[in-house]
C-alpha cells in the first residue's frame, strides 16, 4: 500500500512538472526564448526569455516562461544576446536637399573634389553646394580641404562643406565673395575666420560658418521630408530605439509632429531639443520639456556656451597647447547665459547645455546653481552635453549636489584623438571625455554619440578601452566596464528624458524596445566591440529592422 501511494505521488509530481496545456497558459503576442537577455535591471541580471503583449514587456525570466505563456510568435534567439534598445541622448537628425553631399565616408581630398565637381554638373552653374562629414583625421593627404581645393572642383558654384561635428566648415572663393568675407573682415564674435601664412583666407571658418551659410536657400519641409524619415529609420539599424535630436526649434517642431503622425510606431522614439527665445514666445508655443507622448516629445532647451575641438573653439581655463593666450571662445555672453537659464528654470523647462571646455563647464554649472537657488526644483534634470575637458573637483561636487547630469560622448576619444593631441596636453589630454571621475563624484552620466559616428559600438568600445583611433590609451582609470557602458547607453539615457520607468531596461511593465546582437558583448574581447552588429530591432514589440544576411 505504501509503495502504491509513493508511486502515485511520484506520478502527480511528474504531471505537475509538465507544461500546462496551451489553453491554460497566458497568451502573449511574442515570446522570446533561448537567449542571453541583458536586462539592465537594478541587479544587472541575465535572463533567457521575455514575454511581450502589445507594446509592453509582461514577464522576464528563464525557460520556465514557456510553461506560463503561449504565443503564435515564438522567437528562438539561438543563444544570441537580447538587450534594451540604445538611447542616443544627444544626436543630430536632419533631412537633406538636392544640393547636399554626404562626406562622412570620404577618405581623401581628391574624393571630396570629385563629389563636389559632379554635384556642380548635376545642379548647374551658380547653385549652392553643401555637404557634411569630412574629417582631416581620415584624409589620405592628412590635412583639411581648403578654399583652393573647392575652387578647383567647382569654380562657378558657391560651396560650403562642414566638418564632422559641425564646428567648422570650408568655403570656396565664390561663396566667400557672395558673403562679402575678405581677409580684412573682422573676426566674428564666438568664431574664427582662418588665414594662411600670407594673411589670405584659406576658406576655413570655425563656429561662425553662419556668416556664409545664411545665404544658402532654405529647403522646404516637403523637399527634405523623405530624407528625414529615411535618416530616422536608419537609426534603427544601429539599434537606436530612442534619441534626443539636439538641433530642433519651436518653429520646426510641428514638422516633427506631422512626420511622427504619418509614421507612428515605425520611427525611433524622439525628444526634440529647442532653443529659448523669451518667456512670452515660449508660453505662446504652449509646450514644455516632456510634453508629448511615448513616440515624440519636447526635449530640453539647447544652449551653446562654447565651441568645439574641431576648430578649436572650446572655452578652456588654460591656453591651448602651444598657445600663450588663446583659450577658445564663449558662444554667449555670461550675462545673457545667466538671464536665459534663470528664465527657463523658473518657467519649468529642462536644459541640455553644450559645454566642452572646462571654463565653459564651470560657467554653466555656476549659472545653473544660481538659478536653482533662486527657484529650487526637486527634479529638474538639467544636464550638460559633452563635458570634454574635466573641470575642477569643486564644480563636479556642485553638479552632484544640485543633480546636474551629463550626456557624454566617449566616441570622441576615438574619432577626435588627433584634435585633442594637437590642442591639449597633460592631464586635460589624458582625461578627455571623462567617465569614471564624474561618476565617482556622484554625477549621473549617460552616453550618446553626437554623430561622431552615430553607431553606439564606437562609443561603447572607447568607453571600455579608452583607446583613440591610433590605439593610444587615454587615462585608463576613466574606463567603464561593459555593463556600465551599456547602462549609460540605455537606462541612463532614459533618465534624461524622465522615462526611466518606461524604457531603458528589460523589465515587466516597460516598453518592449529591444535589440538582438550577433555576438555576446559581455564576453567578447573589448577590442572587437566595434565588430558587433545589430541583427534585429524591436520597437514596442514590433520588428522594425532586420539585418540582411
Amino acid at each position: 500500500m505504501k509503495k502504491t501511494f509513493a508511486l502515485l505521488i511520484s506520478v502527480l509530481i511528474l504531471v505537475a512538472c509538465e507544461k500546462a496545456p496551451k489553453e491554460m497558459r497566458t497568451p502573449v503576442d511574442t515570446l522570446f526564448h533561448n537567449g542571453k537577455v541583458i536586462t539592465i535591471d537594478a541587479g544587472m541580471s541575465i535572463a533567457s526569455a521575455v514575454a511581450v503583449s502589445g507594446e509592453n514587456i509582461v514577464a522576464v525570466g528563464g525557460e520556465e516562461l514557456l510553461d506560463e505563456y503561449v504565443s503564435g510568435n515564438m522567437v528562438d534567439l539561438g543563444g544570441k544576446v537580447l538587450m534594451p534598445g540604445f538611447i542616443d541622448s544627444h544626436t543630430h537628425i536632419s533631412g537633406q536637399p538636392q544640393r547636399y553631399i554626404d562626406l562622412t565616408e570620404t577618405k581623401s581630398i581628391e574624393e571630396i573634389k570629385g563629389l563636389v565637381s559632379r554635384k556642380a554638373v548635376e545642379l548647374g552653374e551658380g547653385e549652392w553646394i553643401t555637404g557634411y562629414g569630412w574629417s582631416e583625421d581620415f584624409m589620405e593627404e592628412l590635412r583639411r580641404p581648403l578654399r583652393a581645393d573647392l575652387d578647383e572642383a567647382a569654380p562657378a558654384n558657391p560651396v560650403l562643406i562642414t566638418r564632422a561635428g559641425g564646428h567648422s566648415a570650408v568655403a570656396n572663393s565664390l561663396a566667400l565673395r557672395q558673403a562679402e568675407v575678405t581677409s580684412s573682415t573682422p573676426q566674428p564674435d564666438g568664431g574664427v575666420i582662418e588665414k594662411d601664412q600670407d594673411g589670405e583666407l584659406n576658406g576655413v571658418i570655425r563656429e561662425r560658418q553662419d556668416i556664409v551659410s545664411h545665404l544658402i536657400p532654405e529647403p522646404t519641409h516637403e523637399e527634405v521630408r523623405d530624407s528625414l524619415v529615411a535618416e530616422l529609420k536608419r537609426q534603427l539599424s544601429f539599434g537606436i530605439t530612442s534619441l534626443t535630436h539636439a538641433t530642433g526649434s519651436i518653429e520646426a517642431f510641428p514638422e516633427w509632429e506631422f512626420i511622427y503622425g504619418q509614421h507612428r510606431g515605425s520611427l525611433p522614439r524622439a525628444s526634440v531639443q529647442v532653443f529659448w527665445i523669451d518667456p512670452d514666445a515660449m508660453q505662446k508655443f504652449g509646450k514644455k520639456s516632456g510634453d508629448g507622448d511615448e513616440h515624440l516629445r519636447v526635449g530640453p532647451i539647447k544652449i551653446f556656451v562654447d565651441g568645439g575641438f574641431t576648430g578649436p573653439a572650446a572655452y578652456t581655463r588654460e591656453p591651448y597647447k602651444g598657445e600663450t593666450e588663446f583659450r577658445g571662445k564663449l558662444s554667449i555672453e555670461p550675462a545673457e547665459l545667466s538671464r536665459i537659464i534663470s528664465e527657463l528654470n523658473a518657467a519649468g523647462w529642462q536644459t541640455g547645455i553644450h559645454a566642452i571646455g572646462d571654463a565653459a563647464i564651470e560657467l554653466a554649472v555656476d549659472e545653473l546653481v544660481l538659478a536653482l537657488d533662486e527657484n529650487p526644483r526637486v527634479d529638474h534634470r538639467h544636464y550638460l552635453n559633452h563635458f570634454t575637458v574635466m573641470p575642477s573637483a569643486e564644480t563636479m561636487q556642485k553638479m552632484a549636489e544640485y543633480g546636474i547630469a551629463i550626456t557624454q560622448q566617449p566616441n570622441f576619444t576615438y574619432t577626435l584623438e588627433g584634435r585633442y593631441v594637437d590642442y591639449l596636453d597633460g592631464e586635460r589630454l589624458e582625461h578627455n571625455n571623462p567617465l569614471r571621475t564624474p561618476m565617482n563624484h556622484g554625477i549621473h552620466v549617460a552616453i550618446s554619440s553626437d554623430i561622431l559616428p552615430i553607431g553606439p559600438m564606437v562609443g561603447l568600445y572607447a568607453a571600455v578601452t579608452r583607446k583613440g583611433l591610433s590605439g593610444r590609451v587615454f587615462a585608463k582609470d576613466e574606463a567603464l566596464t561593459v555593463m556600465e557602458a551599456l547602462q549609460g547607453y540605455t537606462l541612463y539615457g532614459a533618465y534624461l528624458s524622465f522615462e526611466e520607468d518606461r524604457k531603458g531596461s528589460i523589465e515587466p511593465g516597460k516598453l518592449a524596445d529591444m535589440i538582438v546582437l550577433d555576438q555576446d558583448i559581455l564576453s567578447i574581447d573589448p577590442a572587437h566591440i566595434m565588430d558587433i552588429k545589430v541583427e534585429q530591432t524591436w520597437l514596442g514589440g514590433r520588428l522594425v529592422y532586420e539585418r540582411a544576411e
